[in-house]
């Protein structure tokens, strides 16, 4: 597999984004490269507003699941109360940590490696949880048995929630794409699941991403989205690629 170098990082070539292994490759061994390229998303910072349309997060005590290199945490830290951070790819870990410890004035901060199946934190604290951009990998890699994988993990996070807390999901609803769809038949009959079974409520934006140019963007989203997509950004003269997300949110019920 050859790469490009791109901005002091070398960005492997041919990946492609529906294929476990590839996925789970970029989570072990390309932290810095998927750092890249998820720093360059919501370039018009529409994500955390949206997260607080939801749910305050002024001094709030937080749960996120599925951390990676800490993007929603680095941008929520300076106004929480506490933030407790999970994910088990201790390479993406070592960079939320090190972004975290860079953020002026940040609230009190863990970071812990473990499975969302069975998280490491006690019951009934928690006022928001948060799992960005996470269970859709279950959907993928336990297509067997992923409705019970998907439930057991968000019944962790409704287990750390306090009554009335606000339990917020986050995927794709496209890339490259400025009408807000799930890109796949797999993702689209997850997403379905989460309002339809576990009863979220949908909420749909842009985080559209921004490079310094064409060429950029295309190494950068070509390493995770594959050689194909990269193609089409040069085709499209993309250094602003169109993303939609969705975010999936319910309370707990109050007592």
């Amino acid at each position: 597999m050859h790469s490009r170098h791109v901005a002091g990082l070398d960005f492997p070539a041919g990946l492609d984004y529906q294929n476990r292994m590839d996925h789970e490759a970029i989570y072990a061994s390309h932290a810095e490269a998927y750092d890249a390229l998820v720093q360059a998303e919501d370039c018009d910072g529409r994500l955390i507003p949206a997260i607080e349309a939801i749910a305050p997060l002024s001094g709030a005590a937080v749960l996120e699941v599925g951390v990676g290199t800490g993007r929603i945490a680095r941008a929520i830290v300076g106004r929480v109360g506490r933030l407790v951070a999970i994910d088990r790819a201790p390479a993406m870990l070592a960079l939320a940590r090190q972004h975290l410890s860079r953020v002026e004035g940040a609230a009190p901060w863990e970071v812990h490696e473990a499975d969302a199946r069975a998280l490491p934190v006690g019951s009934g604290w928690a006022d928001i949880a948060i799992a960005g951009w996470v269970f859709g990998h279950f959907r993928e890699w336990m297509p067997a048995d992923w409705e019970a994988q998907v439930a057991l993990a968000l019944g962790e996070m409704r287990r750390a929630l306090r009554p009335g807390g606000a339990l917020i999901v986050i995927e794709t609803l496209g890339t490259g794409s400025e009408v807000p769809a799930a890109p796949t038949a797999e993702l689209d009959e997850y997403v379905t699941w989460l309002e339809r079974v576990q009863g979220l409520e949908r909420h749909a934006i842009r985080t559209d991403y921004q490079f310094g140019d064409v060429e950029a963007a295309a190494a950068i989203t070509g390493f995770f989205f594959g050689d194909a997509f990269a193609r089409r950004v040069r085709r499209e003269g993309w250094s602003r690629i169109p993303e939609c997300t969705g975010l999936w949110s319910a309370r707990t019920p109050a007592r």
